[in-house]
């Protein structure tokens, strides 16, 4: 492995111009077939196997057209100072937005609350949902304007008029200021990591050149295979992640052949070997951990890990042959100025990272405690993990939409935002509409339930629809409990109902389902990643203990991220200097994104900074002189890796949903946990005490396994270190 990469560096460096042309030219292809492409159709959002998007499925089947997803707006009416919206003049106004809205551009219809007894029993409150013939996106600025002004108007005559739905829903904001922040800070540290602004630019380009190839190449085949801008979101961030990360130690790396006084392009060459090796096997952990997401059942799930894989894949290519080339063009310009101007001198033999080392093996019970003991505490609020997905009550309350929530809650009850929805197959029914009947008066009886609605009818009068409004809101617990005790009460009601069944769906219904399907594949994707990534590492350190303490140590960090992130969204710790306003369940796919994320940056860690402990270790040094050399090659590298993943990570802090938030601040920690408290402390911790028994391996398990030689043991018989004294040659331009 390590010699081929080897070669690859060399041919890389020598035929800079051909490499460097050849990867402008794939993006201007993909970018040009992207350009081209027809855009992807929109599946939406599918959960096969769940019971909600069995019902769906049905009500698409036999009411062909009502579950079209067009825009809504709810609007929502309070009458002012104790009046009532049934007042002569409350009502005419209400009436009055009602007939504007209907004619306005797009709309399929406009439904009058006092016709539809859409009243609050006190008659303080009532609401109008207003439907469009179009998706929220392909709404015209015409016809927003329109709905808005008519809102304004009833605004004037007194009422109080809030918006729910997604007609005129705002779009929060991705990160704003603080996400530029995050990338200045990140630039920063690249800057003082390497003294030099080649040396800081040339990761942020490739990555950015392989974000580009990605981004288009997923719009590119999107028709083909039903990819998006979405499928794409995680292929855009794990890209620019690992891009910056696979071309900061390749470029570190160099730096540091250079100072024992290789030529650049030997340079360049033992840079790819070595550094180029734990690239390789760093990128296929994080593909195995995001190829396996395909194990959560989800499709638009699957089609984002595959997506995001291809792009880790092509970040390993770029930081194996661009990076190199590039070097080729300013091979003197990545050194830092001192270097520039006073020739290369050899490193000396203590940095901080180094000195840190030192300090972990001399005493590495205290340091394993005090990790192992924080992390655990970090990870206790995760045993009161709640999942969901966040509405509208989890906005600002700056926002029409909370508002719009919080009077529907007031004025209706805490369920009326998330009713339930029950779809009745009564076609073997012998008489349809006394069945259904007989299964709405059931489900109204089941404690819990406030009100049903009638019962809708298709035109072949075989199948019917109606609304069960619980007592408590959607992301309350009793409300899951309600939908699992209507379940459960299945055979009994059916056996009444003659020949029908019923099933459960509607947001709250499919949240719920959703959030237990993706708890009950957590376990299996976690087996499977860290099951293949211990594999993956045995065959990197030829070691039985460092791959199990490398996934321990994980499994540790992100238990303890997914605690923090509990603390602070639901438990509300901490919530409002996060901007937070309402806490509630985690989302519910934060766990998987976190274990695959995370996982990935993980590895990359664990991969750079032990295996030059074990080339080290390799090359005749003791078990603690091995630990202390890697982290004086290695620390400075991985902590500027972790301080720009963290300062990309906090900028969606910024943003103005609370999912993003979650996902930022979620990211952000995971990796402070992970760098810096694991692989900083405990790895080091742990392989002091092992000593030489971290790096066993069974003779007869050494003799199966294929030599990947990633510590480039041949290359150090292949090319020797110069002997010359300790200022090399003048620095000379590469012919």
């Amino acid at each position: 492995m390590a010699t081929l990469l080897y070669r690859l560096g060399r041919v890389a460096f020598r035929w800079r111009w051909f490499v460097t042309l050849l990867w402008v030219a794939v993006l201007g292809a993909v970018g040009f077939a992207a350009a081209k492409a027809p855009a992807a159709p929109d599946d939406g959002f599918t959960m096969p196997g769940i019971e909600s998007q069995r019902a769906f499925d049905l009500l698409e089947q036999r009411f062909p057209g009502t579950a079209a997803d067009g825009a809504s707006a709810r609007i929502v009416f309070v009458a002012p100072n104790g009046e009532k919206v049934t007042a002569t003049e409350n009502k005419a106004a209400i009436e009055k937005l009602v007939t504007a809205a209907a004619d306005g551009a797009q709309v399929a219809s406009a439904v009058d609350p006092f016709a539809a007894k859409a009243v609050s029993k006190d008659a303080s409150t009532a609401y109008s949902t207003v439907t469009f013939k179009v998706k929220a996106d392909d709404l015209s600025g015409a016809a927003k304007t329109h709905l808005e002004r008519a809102i304004d108007t009833a605004r004037d005559a007194g009422l109080t008029v809030e918006v729910g739905g997604d007609a005129l829903a705002t779009q929060p904001a991705a990160g704003g200021s603080a996400e530029a922040i995050g990338i200045a800070i990140a630039a920063v540290v690249l800057l003082i990591t390497f003294g030099s602004l080649a040396a800081a630019g040339l990761p942020l380009l490739t990555a950015i050149l392989g974000v580009g190839i990605s981004m288009s190449a997923v719009l590119a085949l999107g028709s083909a295979f039903g990819l998006s801008e979405t499928t794409g979101t995680l292929a855009t961030m794990l890209g620019l992640a690992c891009g910056i990360d696979y071309a900061l130690f390749v470029v570190s790396r160099y730096r540091e052949e250079r100072q024992k006084g290789h030529a650049p392009r030997e340079a360049a060459g033992l840079a790819a070997g070595t550094a180029g090796s734990a690239v390789v096997f760093a990128g296929l952990t994080v593909v195995i951990a995001l190829a396996g997401l395909s194990v959560v059942g989800i499709p638009m799930l699957t089609k984002m890990g595959l997506a995001a894989a291809g792009a880790v894949l092509l970040s390993v290519l770029i930081s194996l042959t661009l990076v190199p080339a590039l070097l080729g063009f300013w091979p003197n310009a990545v050194l830092s100025r001192r270097e520039r101007k006073k020739g290369m001198r050899r490193p000396n033999g203590e940095n901080g990272g180094s000195r840190w080392a030192r300090i972990v093996v001399r005493r590495p019970i205290p340091v394993l405690l005090l990790g192992v003991v924080g992390l655990g505490a970090m990870a206790l609020p995760a045993l009161d993990l709640q999942l969901g997905m966040p509405g509208d009550e989890a906005k600002s309350t700056s926002t029409t939409e909370r508002r719009a929530y919080d009077d529907l809650a007031q004025g209706f009850g805490p369920g009326f935002n998330g009713p339930l929805t029950i779809v009745v197959d009564a076609k073997k029914a012998d008489d349809a509409k006394s069945a259904v009947a007989t299964v709405s008066k059931e489900i109204a009886a089941t404690g819990g339930v406030v009100s049903v609605s009638p019962a809708r009818f298709n035109s072949a009068g075989n199948t019917a629809v109606f609304s069960a409004t619980p007592a408590t809101s959607p992301t309350d617990e009793k409300t899951k409990q309600l939908v699992q005790t209507i379940r459960d009460e299945r055979s009994d009601i059916e056996s009444k109902a003659s020949g029908a069944s019923f099933e459960v769906t509607g947001t709250t219904a499919l949240n719920i389902d959703v959030a237990q399907k993706v708890q009950d594949a957590l376990i299996p994707y976690l087996a499977l990643v860290v099951g293949l990534a211990i594999v993956l590492l045995l065959l990197v350190f030829r070691s039985l203990l460092v791959p199990l303490k490398a996934a321990l140590g994980f499994l540790l960090s992100v238990l303890a991220a997914l605690g923090a992130v509990v603390a602070v969204f639901q438990q509300g710790h901490g919530a409002s200097l996060l901007g937070v306003d309402q806490t509630g369940p985690i989302m519910s796919l934060m766990p998987i994104f976190l274990v695959g994320i995370v996982f990935g940056l993980a590895m990359d860690y664990e991969v750079f900074l032990v295996s030059r402990m074990r080339e080290a270790y390799v090359h005749g040094d003791g078990p603690g002189e091995a630990i202390v050399s890697g982290f004086r090659h290695s620390a400075r590298v991985v902590v500027a890796a972790a301080l720009i993943m963290m300062a990309v990570f906090s900028g969606f802090i910024g943003a103005g949903a609370s999912m993003i938030k979650m996902i930022g601040f979620g990211l952000a920690v995971a990796v402070l946990f992970d760098a810096f408290v694991v692989r900083m402390a405990i790895v080091p911790a742990v392989l002091s005490l092992l000593g030489n028994k971290a790096w066993y391996l069974p003779s007869w398990l050494d003799r199966i396994l294929p030599r990947m030689d990633v510590e480039g043991e041949a290359l150090s018989r292949k090319v020797p270190v110069p002997t010359a004294g300790t200022p090399t040659a003048p620095l000379t331009p590469v012919p």
